[in-house]
């Protein structure tokens, strides 16, 4: 994980590993109950995360964006605004 503050904005950016995400995947795992294999119920998760980090940051006037790592998982990005 890491972060920085620049230009009015403060952004976090977490990476993972895990199986290769093709890009055109990345924007159907930021909805509700989207997972990359499968759709709901395992113990692996029901595929919440990513929709729940992106409404928490539109709520607070920000954005959640993820890219594939090479080798596999995902890299997320939110960018929230900071006060003046």
């Amino acid at each position: 994980m890491s972060t920085e503050s620049t230009d009015g904005a403060a952004r976090v950016v977490v990476e993972n590993t895990g199986p290769v995400v093709p890009g055109y995947e990345i924007p159907g795992l930021f909805e509700p109950f989207r997972r990359l294999r499968s759709r709901t119920g395992s113990a692996r998760g029901t595929g919440l995360g990513l929709s729940i980090v992106r409404s928490v940051a539109v709520a607070h006037g920000g954005t959640a964006e993820a890219e594939p790592r090479d080798g596999g998982g995902l890299r997320v990005t939110v960018t929230l605004p900071t006060q003046n």
